[in-house]
């Protein structure tokens, strides 16, 4: 066995690593990561999860990321290995969460010289990551020892820095790849070495600015709080305590991490139903466009899922709207935002709340609360009434096969109180997403809800799921996901094999594409099959091979017991509901519409 003295350097880096708070690594198997793998593997301070496909395996990381909210260790060999990463790399950049991507390569003298498994990896993921870099080839120089501990410092820094996200580092690595033994590393630079730590800079704001923007919120009535996609969950008691204080309503996105909290927790100025209400013209028109018209609307997170909601907000020329980001980024593809402020939003609103007086209710908020509830109420009744009126017809017609009436929508009302405190529910996009916005109400139960919103993109989400559920130690996970997403990371279930994680998959099945019979598409008979995308698969073999539990679900009775049963037993389960694509888009509409007629009979 030819050890390399030189690549001591790996365990003088790792140690750096353990020492800065980073606890989970992701491994890619190869041979040229071979020194970091088992620097890794011997360090007692990580957990290391071996995941076979690459893809997978950087959405198991950003999953694990999302969950813990520490960076995760991403490593791969070298070559299209590498180039695997992307997608969940640019999902990480888009949704600020920290990830460390390492890969290794061939030294400088192998590169472009026809070798074997050697591609450019230097800037391989371009403005994707926050910042890049390669590594010294280890040669024994004496001062890349304190170069690697710098540089661990450096990479998660930037990983946490605001806005968090990924970083690279690429690590050139000459035959033969064994490191020598930890033991036999200078001691100065590991063993006796001061710990080492990060402070996070947070962008502060003067006293005169927080006064200016209390007196700005005091002197309007008609404000608005807009909440998307974001995952502190440390946001939600100081804006739910200034929104009860000065009477504002808050549009909480379902991934804002507002509308599943502490029991504690007032609710009432959460309006939730706002992608429902924004759907009719005629009351935006009517109403938010006119006499409930904002004066100021302050935004934080991401722009919501909705869409409605996006084109409203575009709407409000002349109005004045605040975007809060504690990054230098410009999250504003509506171009609305009139003001931005680069500062913590936990910080500045628990700093507005310690000067603002309280009010009272403008007649603006009552109504905006009032219709929520009137329409929140419409829902749930129209759901039950269509469900029975479509049973009733087909029975009726003596249909000689009754085709599915689950409605897909009904998954999140049905969630809401059946998912116990302290869930982490996990969201595809696509379909899924939309029907959590529209469907999944306020609720004063705990839960973190998650979902890959940065770049949404359907793939991964099984693995994200998997990682999210790896990193929670206190209650279940719950996928809701379409078959085509579901489709796209079958290969995410090995990890519940391999390493037992307990996932519950609601599993969607309409037999491909829902969301294009939603589209203008739907109407052009011609080209319409170059958008839906029917594949016939039945996936009940594919979860047997993960060793798990597949169910499919024929009644909502079916699915309470099952997803109860699920709840305790753990595992990995899979709840198939079946649905009709037809049937579901006319529901959806009949829904909507039903309400639309009782807000404006």
């Amino acid at each position: 066995m030819t050890v390399n003295p030189h690549l001591e350097v790996v365990h003088v880096f790792v140690a750096a690593l353990e020492q800065l708070g980073v606890r989970h690594v992701c491994i890619s198997p190869g041979s040229r990561s071979t020194p970091l793998t088992i620097a890794f593997a011997r360090h007692p301070g990580f957990k290391v999860w071996t995941l076979l496909d690459e893809r997978s395996a950087a959405y198991f990381a950003l999953g694990l990321a999302q969950q813990t909210r520490q960076p995760v260790v991403l490593l791969c060999t070298s070559g299209t290995a590498a180039a695997n990463y992307l997608p969940a790399v640019v999902e990480a950049r888009f949704s600020r969460v920290p990830l460390l991507v390492f890969t290794a390569d061939r030294p400088k003298e192998l590169r472009a010289v026809g070798a074997n498994q050697t591609i450019d990896q230097v800037n391989l993921y371009g403005s994707h990551v926050k910042w890049s870099l390669e590594m010294p080839t280890p040669d024994g120089t004496a001062e890349l020892l304190p170069h690697a501990r710098q540089m661990a410092v450096r990479l998660v820094t930037n990983a946490l820095s605001a806005p968090q996200g990924p970083v690279h580092l690429n690590w050139p690595f000459r035959e033969p790849l064994l490191p020598p033994q930890k033991r036999d590393v200078e001691s100065e630079f590991i063993e006796h070495v001061l710990p080492m730590s990060v402070a996070i800079a947070r962008k502060q704001f003067t006293e005169l600015e927080l006064q200016n923007l209390a007196d700005i919120i005091n002197r309007i009535e008609r404000v608005l709080f807009i909440v998307g996609p974001q995952f502190d969950q440390n946001l939600a008691e100081p804006l739910l305590q200034i929104a009860l204080k000065l009477k504002i309503p808050i549009l909480a996105d379902p991934l804002s991490q507002l509308r599943a909290v502490a029991q504690t927790s007032d609710l009432q100025y959460i309006i939730d139903h706002y992608d429902s209400l924004l759907r009719h013209q005629e009351l935006v028109e009517a109403k938010f466009l006119t006499q409930w018209k904002p004066e100021l609307v302050i935004r934080l997170g991401q722009m919501p899922v909705s869409k409605v909601l996006g084109a409203y907000l575009a709407k409000l020329r002349g109005v004045r709207q605040l975007a809060i980001d504690d990054a230098s980024e410009w999250r504003d593809p509506i171009f609305g935002a009139t003001d931005v402020w680069q500062t913590d939003p936990v910080l500045l609103l628990q700093a507005l709340n310690r000067i603002v007086p309280e009010r009272e209710e403008s007649l603006f908020a009552a109504n905006w609360r009032a219709l929520n509830e009137q329409i929140a109420d419409c829902q749930r009744k129209a759901i039950d009434a269509i469900e029975g009126q479509m049973r009733d017809q087909f029975s009726r017609e003596q249909t000689f096969a009754m085709p599915s009436l689950l409605f897909e929508g009904r998954i999140f009302l049905e969630l809401a109180h059946l998912l116990p405190p302290h869930t982490t529910l996990y969201v595809g996009n696509s379909m899924p997403v939309r029907d959590l916005d529209s469907f999944f109400g306020k609720i004063n139960k705990p839960m973190f809800i998650l979902g890959n919103r940065g770049a949404s993109g359907i793939d991964g989400v099984v693995s994200s799921a998997l990682g999210a559920s790896a990193g929670h130690t206190n209650g279940p996970t719950v996928l809701v996901i379409g078959d085509i997403s579901f489709f796209h990371d079958l290969n995410g279930l090995l990890a519940a094999k391999q390493y037992r994680i307990d996932l519950t998959v609601i599993l969607v099945h309409n037999d491909g594409g829902g969301i294009f019979s939603f589209l203008p598409q739907a109407t052009q008979d011609d080209v319409f099959p170059y958008f839906e995308t029917p594949h016939g698969l039945e996936f009940q073999s594919v979860i047997t091979m993960y060793q798990g539990v597949y169910k499919q679900i024929s009644d909502w009775e079916t699915f309470r017991r099952e997803m109860t049963r699920s709840i305790a037993e753990g595992g990995l389960r899979v709840l198939e509901l079946r649905t009709n694509r037809e049937l579901n888009v006319l529901m959806h509409r009949k829904v909507f519409q039903t309400c639309r007629e009782e807000l404006l009979p």
